[in-house]
């Protein structure tokens, strides 16, 4: 919350300047910038869960960096409009947003990051080979990225985040090879954020490889594999929880109660700890009410 208030002081104050005079460059600069906050602003409602209030602010973000002319912050904005609609279940508008931004220049990147956006929407929405071939366009992307990322952190596209959004396409597409394959990315996703500086590693995806990892050993029919890389996840404050890592684990607590598991004491166990953390990570206490906008 006291992050959420920082940016909302800092946003307000981009706004509130662009309502004087200034140098055409500067007032370009300040555009980019309020684009820069409303699209933290974005990502922050949609780690809580509230999505129509990351799609207003993505607009926002939208409007302002077209205002600036930021090819960068139009495909940047593009990835977070197509991350909205990805956990709103309108997985192939995700796609066709992702698709949208990658029609933007911008260095950096961001053009690995729109193509994996692109593999994992088509992937839950049953388009294998478009899956498939959109995976290979965010590794074509990585190997050729073009410059450098112009601002760090959440604006940036780690190979670490790729291979974690890998992982969740793999697991989508199905099929034993893909989800052998899901394993493997996951498994390095998990490698390169613990190897990096306290500063590029990111919880949320951390966390999300760990249930990818979990889900693929139990497809692959290892309950001993899915609990033990469940450990990671469930010895987590709830309260670093997003959204949909809470998704993540009830969809999986589901699919460990399948009848191909016959009632075994172990699934059912594991079961009952998810949705106990679950519960725990989505209560009132775990995360801030409404946010101000």
């Amino acid at each position: 919350m006291e992050l959420y208030i920082e940016i909302k002081r800092l946003r307000d104050g981009a706004f509130e300047l662009l309502r004087g005079r200034q140098h055409p460059r500067q007032t370009a600069d300040l555009y980019v910038a309020a684009s820069r906050l409303c699209g933290l602003s974005a990502h922050v409602c949609l780690d809580l869960g509230g999505y129509d209030s990351a799609a207003t602010h993505a607009r926002t973000a939208r409007a302002c960096a077209e205002a600036a002319g930021h090819e960068g912050m139009l495909a940047w904005v593009r990835a977070v409009e197509s991350l909205i609609a990805y956990w709103t279940g309108r997985y192939e508008q995700a796609a066709r947003l992702a698709q949208a931004g990658r029609h933007h220049r911008a260095p950096g990147s961001i053009g690995a990051r729109l193509a994996s956006l692109e593999a994992r929407a088509l992937a839950i929405a049953g388009d294998r080979v478009g899956a498939v071939a959109a995976l290979a366009d965010a590794e074509r992307s990585r190997e050729a990225m073009p410059g450098h990322d112009e601002v760090p952190g959440i604006f940036a596209f780690p190979a670490a985040k790729q291979f974690a959004y890998a992982g969740t396409s793999h697991l989508a597409v199905g099929g034993r090879e893909h989800v052998q394959q899901a394993i493997v990315s996951a498994d390095s996703a998990i490698r390169l954020y613990r190897s990096a500086e306290d500063d590029d590693q990111s919880v949320g995806d951390l966390l999300a490889a760990h249930v990818d990892l979990a889900r693929g050993h139990l497809l692959l029919g290892d309950l001993d594999g899915t609990e033990a890389m469940l450990g990671f996840v469930l010895a987590s404050p709830p309260d670093r929880m997003s959204a949909s890592i809470v998704r993540r684990l009830t969809a999986l607590g589901r699919e460990l109660g399948g009848p191909q598991y016959g009632g075994a004491a172990q699934a059912a166990h594991l079961r009952e700890r998810l949705q106990h953390t679950a519960v725990l990570a989505a209560s009132p206490a775990a995360h801030p009410p409404e946010l101000p906008t």
